[in-house]
């Protein structure tokens, strides 16, 4: 089927926490569904069947809880009513969003899903409601060709927004479109958590993900394009994931992602939004694992010295670091009870410093979750303290093997190349208690090779 997914570079309030009323708030908003506009008439002449749209992309962000209000629609999170925005306006006030973005489905005969503020009266008799007496959500809608409002998802997991409240459950969203199935949804930080994200896509059994995001990139492990990617592989699935283009808040990064094959936009450069339309397979066909002969322990030769441990903080948690020196070997590196194991061979020797990390423990700083990581990384400098910074340019070809004893079925594999491109491992799988990726020389420099597993019962 043919998907496209539209980087949105989005006007925003000058003063977000200044109080405004509902006329502005609505101006503000048709300037950036304007856009919208072009983008799915864009797609449409492309052929494109679904378009998916980011994140706050619609309103922008750092609002208050007060401030945002007058950008909220009201939207009934019931599935029981089927209402066509487009079609019948008049069923609900401050709806006029959902008819914009209704109306773009139904003219463009195209699936389409973006992202927007929503609100919901409460009751004072229920216990969750909020002081002001209302439910404000970050929220996405999908709606159908013709359309009609298919589905509407809530975000679980909140990233510091406070004008927004968490649902009291999960939820569970998904459609259904005439060329692809069933497809699930959930936003930004909802990558990182077993709920509602994995949960949605184990129970359902799906196939296809659209993921509108504002995600601020974080290397080494965590740039967007390189997470939306290993997220793909991990779970064999397709997914278009919309990201926001600020480049001077670090946010870019978006796709069309199957299992084997990437079609990516990351751009820190320049400024305007960006459509990427891809075609892709419906069924994803199970990632070729196979067992690696060395994948196994690294034998200990008493006479040879052993590179140094070091300590260096990653994305704000304390690696332990062996360096990976000269034109081949074989290193381990281990904390608590975790060991991660290199195999490498460099295609020429280059005067960069690589180094394999460990961590194994709680990651605390802007969410907190339990990560268990092997990574070699290319270090920013040649001095040990540099390993961990942000580095986009590497120049080394290197063959690798990686594995580690990791304790969670949930492991991400990154493998992110020079100027933020992307490369796939040649295998990848579980050899004797051991997950392991391999690759014989990636096409460019290699930033991360990484296995990054979650462990969620541990959150």
């Amino acid at each position: 089927y043919v998907a496209a997914v539209y980087e949105h570079e989005s006007i925003l309030s000058p003063n977000p926490t200044a109080l405004v009323d509902r006329q502005s708030a609505l101006e503000l908003m048709g300037r950036n569904l304007d856009i919208y506009e072009q983008q799915v008439v864009a797609a449409a002449r492309q052929g494109a069947q679904i378009i998916v749209f980011p994140e706050d992309g619609i309103h922008g962000f750092n609002f208050t809880r007060s401030s945002i209000y007058p950008y909220l629609d009201f939207v009934l999170h019931s599935q029981s009513v089927k209402w066509n925005p487009c079609r019948e306006p008049y069923l609900f006030n401050d709806t006029e969003v959902l008819q914009r973005l209704s109306c773009m489905a139904l003219k463009n005969k195209i699936f389409l899903v973006a992202n927007l503020g929503t609100k919901e009266p409460c009751e004072h008799t229920d216990p969750h409601c909020p002081s002001d007496g209302r439910y404000q959500y970050n929220t996405n809608v999908a709606f159908n060709d013709d359309g009609m409002l298919v589905a509407t998802y809530r975000k679980h997991n909140l990233y510091f927004e406070y004008a927004f409240d968490t649902p009291p459950e999960p939820d569970y969203k998904l459609f259904d479109t005439p060329f692809a199935g069933k497809f699930g949804m959930f936003t930004c930080f909802d990558i990182l958590f077993f709920e509602p994200a994995v949960n949605l896509i184990r129970q359902y059994n799906l196939k296809q993900i659209v993921y509108p995001t504002a995600w601020m990139n974080q290397l080494p492990l965590l740039s967007a394009v390189e997470f939306q990617q290993a997220f793909a592989t991990a779970f064999n699935i397709n997914i278009l994931a919309a990201n926001i283009h600020h480049p001077t808040l670090g946010m870019t990064g978006s796709g069309i992602y199957t299992p084997v094959k990437s079609f990516i936009y990351h751009n820190m450069e320049g400024y305007g939004g960006k459509l990427i339309v891809a075609e892709i397979p419906v069924t994803t066909t199970d990632y070729k694992t196979s067992s690696e002969k060395t994948a196994g322990r690294v034998s200990e030769k008493g006479s040879e010295q052993l590179p140094p441990l070091f300590y260096a903080e990653m994305m704000y948690d304390n690696f332990t670091f062996v360096p990976v020196w000269g034109e081949k070997g074989e290193v381990q590196v281990c904390a608590n009870t975790l060991c991660c194991y290199l195999n490498y061979r460099r295609a020429v020797l280059t005067d960069e410093l690589y180094a394999l990390g460990v961590f194994d423990g709680l990651h605390t700083v802007h969410g907190t979750y339990y990560v268990q990581a092997c990574a070699l990384v290319k270090c920013g400098g040649l001095s040990f303290s540099t390993c961990g910074h942000e580095v986009t340019d590497a120049t080394a070809l290197i063959d690798l093997q990686l594995w580690g004893n990791i304790s969670t079925p949930y492991i991400f594999p990154l493998l992110l190349t020079s100027g933020i491109t992307l490369d796939f491992a040649d295998h990848m799988g579980w050899k004797n208690n051991h997950y392991f990726i391999s690759k014989n020389r990636t096409a460019a420099g290699l930033l991360t090779a990484a296995l990054y597993g979650r462990w969620y019962e541990k959150d």
